[in-house]
């Protein structure tokens, strides 16, 4: 009986993190960077040479590098991808990955939520969880740019806001500090 019991341990031990978002392996193919690497798998760029100890951005090809498990569950970014999509569709390319940024940069904040869907579900915070279009389908720009964002995550001038100046008369919106303008959406902290 004690043998079964050490031989379930065991077991558990093992497979303790099969699918739980154990860190996957990438072999660096030609062309490779860690920004391409980050995007790939939605991965932050700083967390990707974090774990493989990485002293600069030089990459060999064959070299075999630990992909680090996302914070961020396919879920998560499918509902990220569908808030981009409803705040950001006609904006550049750009624009959405600064709406996705804008999320994330709250997620990491002391202000907000700290979870994906607990800052787009706050309430009286995006427009499109209010009118429904939350629930129409993500395009594949609007995927693309959440792991864009991932892979930003960490970097850049922390915007925690953005709003159409055309759509919002918000005074207390209007006085945060502009950080970028991207198409028709101002971007603040």
């Amino acid at each position: 009986m004690k043998k079964i019991i050490s031989f379930v341990a065991f077991l558990t031990i093992i497979f303790a993190g099969v699918g739980s978002g154990l860190a996957a392996t990438h072999t660096v193919n030609k062309g490779d960077t860690y920004w391409k690497i980050g995007i790939q798998y939605g991965v932050p760029v700083k967390a990707l040479m974090s774990v493989n100890n990485a002293a600069n951005s030089t990459l060999g090809i064959g070299q075999k590098l630990t992909i680090p498990a996302s914070s961020v569950t396919s879920s998560e970014k499918d509902l990220l991808a569908r808030l981009v999509e409803a705040e950001a569709k006609g904006e550049p390319y750009a624009g959405k990955v600064a709406v996705a940024t804008v999320v994330l940069n709250r997620v990491d904040s002391n202000l907000f939520p700290n979870t994906v869907s607990g800052v787009i579900y706050q309430s009286s915070q995006f427009t499109p969880v209010s009118n429904g279009q939350i629930n129409k389908a993500a395009s594949t720009d609007s995927k693309k740019a959440v792991n864009e964002a991932l892979a930003f995550r960490g970097q850049g001038s922390g915007s925690l806001y953005f709003y159409n100046p055309a759509k919002t008369t918000n005074t207390w919106l209007r006085s945060k500090t502009t950080t970028i303008k991207i198409g028709n959406h101002v971007f603040a902290k």
